[in-house]
């Protein structure tokens, strides 16, 4: 009769750790962020050299494009922008560390005669 104790509550211990343990996994789980970024073209040749260029570097940095300029966009409500880019990223810490980046500041030469950033903002997902 001891041993099935024993085992019962081996098998119950068991049971909680692991219970402990993937509610430990599931707080350290961050929210995703999507980086939004609404622009204008200023000149289409400057703007074919520049798109490359960032492209990659949003990739080494470990940006997900989910959106690239080109796409339709149907406003719902007011007007929609005329060019629109959605990034996801895995962390808004993640997302904020790249637009600060060394990579990204040396591309400010290009980018300013290529596009003009109207609005660019990062919104983080809750759990």
């Amino acid at each position: 009769m001891k041993t099935r104790y024993a085992v019962a509550l081996s098998m119950l211990a068991g049971i909680v750790t692991g219970a402990v343990a993937i509610q430990g996994l599931h707080a350290q789980a961050k929210p995703k962020a999507y980086v939004i970024s609404e622009t204008e073209v200023l000149d289409a040749s400057a703007q074919a050299a520049y798109t490359p260029l960032v492209r990659a570097a949003l990739q080494a940095a470990g940006a997900r494009p989910l959106s690239r300029p080109g796409g339709r966009i149907v406003a719902t409500e007011g007007t929609a922008p005329k060019r629109v880019g959605i990034n996801e990223w895995d962390s808004l810490e993640q997302a904020q560390a790249f637009y600060s980046s060394k990579a990204y500041m040396e591309l400010k030469p290009q980018r300013d005669k290529a596009v003009k950033t109207l609005r660019r903002y990062i919104v983080e997902t809750g759990n």
